[in-house]
């Protein structure tokens, strides 16, 4: 593989990986408030 190859490859996991790590330890704060959704019986198969 040439150079170029090797270092667009090794972006590329370096990108994933520090993705991964980024999702790991960001702490998503939860829903504040209540979601309440009434849904017909229509939607459903008999």
């Amino acid at each position: 593989m040439s150079k170029v190859t090797q270092f667009i490859i090794g972006l590329i996991a370096i990108l994933i990986i520090g993705g991964g790590v980024f999702l790991m330890f960001w702490d998503i704060p939860a829903p504040a408030e209540e979601v309440t959704k009434t849904i017909s019986n229509d939607r459903f198969p008999q």
